[in-house]
């Protein structure tokens, strides 16, 4: 029998760099509210006192940055000068720059569609080289791995129960981090749980753990799921009073691993936040994730893997791959097959299927894009379990 622990972690929204991402996406949003076909590449950085907005940007809207800035980190909650950072009194400088026309070349009408332009889903080249992994498993109904389900699951809880008042004291930063113990490659059950929380000077660090255990670790990991000698850290330094942007700096897209599977797959480097959708960093990251949820709904594998990869300006991808890690139900090169049949990983075509030009994506940068049980996300669902058999008939 072969054991093991793997550790995943998350952070709330009040987390710089999940501030940042949340900022970006948040003006991606709004130029594609005002116009669908926005090309948006937009980078935040966050300091003591200061936003930065820069970025390349092509679009027909017109939107007020400094506002949407603002409204975003006053929602967050860092509302109070007292909490390091306020949205109303925040200096917020940009310096957005028209994108790329070389970028645009390849963008606008890829390779294929240079030869050959009767394929409306050859129009759109990859907005860049790169690798791209989508991964799910039946070892969770998010059909993600538990250690990050469960770091996810404890972020959400501290900020709602500091945004509902039900636990008083306690500031937007915060991180969570689950170690589980596998058997067989199957999970058993938590070893170690890290929850730490910013907080207003008076509260001691006995009273945090309290309130921590009480209020966001028992509602959200069963006891059964606990191992006996689990270890539960709460704010271990012992003191979390200073935080968000004054504490650390924020950077859009630092937060990667969070955001996908929590460090259980490759990742190819690519960010999601402040993207438009022609940026294959994160529609075929969303598209790669829905391929291997509906063939794990479908039952052909208990989990798996898919790598793609793009040449910029290319509309189809120059490899894929797929790893079962010996769990496929059919043989593989069937199943391979079966899956290139039924998805389209062109850009063109990624963005008509999941529908991906509208203002969605501020509300996937906290908690993870994948395994969203509780917003609906085009690429969580599972609708192309039958086309996935009939393609393997």
């Amino acid at each position: 029998m072969k054991t093991w622990l793997f550790t995943s972690e998350s952070v709330t929204e009040g987390h710089p760099d999940k501030m940042a991402d949340q900022i970006s996406d948040a003006i991606l949003d709004a130029m594609l509210t005002q116009d669908e076909n926005s090309r948006v590449a937009v980078e935040t950085l966050l300091a003591t006192g200061v936003a930065v907005v820069a970025g390349e940007v092509s679009t027909k809207a017109y939107v007020d940055i400094p506002r949407v800035v603002r409204d975003t980190i006053l929602e967050i909650g860092y509302n109070r000068a007292k909490f390091g950072f306020d949205g109303e009194t925040c200096a917020v400088l940009t310096s957005i720059d028209e994108q790329s026309p070389d970028i645009a070349l390849g963008v606008n009408k890829s390779l294929e569609a240079k030869k050959d332009d009767s394929d409306r889903y050859n129009t759109i080249g990859a907005g860049d080289q790169g690798m791209m992994f989508g991964y799910a498993t039946n070892e969770t109904p998010e059909m993600m791995p538990l250690p990050i389900v469960l770091a996810h699951r404890l972020a959400l809880r501290l900020a709602h129960v500091r945004k509902e008042g039900i636990v008083k004291g306690f500031r937007p930063d915060g991180k969570t981090q689950v170690t589980v113990k596998y058997s067989d490659g199957r999970p058993v059950g938590v070893t170690a749980v890290v929850v730490s929380t910013q907080h207003d000077p008076d509260l001691t660090r006995e009273e945090i753990e309290s309130l921590v255990v009480e209020n966001v670790i028992s509602p959200v990991i069963d006891d059964e799921l606990l191992l006996e000698g689990v270890e539960i850290f709460v704010n271990p330094t012992g003191r979390f009073v200073r935080g968000g942007p004054a504490a650390d700096t924020g950077l859009t897209g630092r937060k990667i691993i969070v955001d996908t599977y929590g460090g259980w797959i490759p990742h190819g480097g690519g960010a999601f936040s402040g993207k438009d959708p022609t940026k294959v960093d994160r529609s075929a990251h969303y598209m790669a994730r829905y391929a291997a949820k509906n063939i794990v709904a479908a039952g052909l594998a208990e989990k798996i893997t898919l790598q793609l990869a793009y040449a910029i300006g290319v509309a189809r991808p120059v490899s894929f791959m797929i790893d079962t890690y010996g769990t496929e139900k059919v043989d593989l090169e069937k199943l391979r097959k079966a899956v290139l049949k039924t998805f389209d990983f062109r850009p063109g075509a990624i963005i008509d299927k999941l529908d991906l030009r509208r203002p969605i994506y501020r509300q996937t940068a906290a908690y993870g894009h994948f395994g969203r049980m509780d917003i609906d996300l085009p690429w969580e669902k599972v609708d192309m379990v039958e086309q996935l058999k009939k393609a393997l008939d």
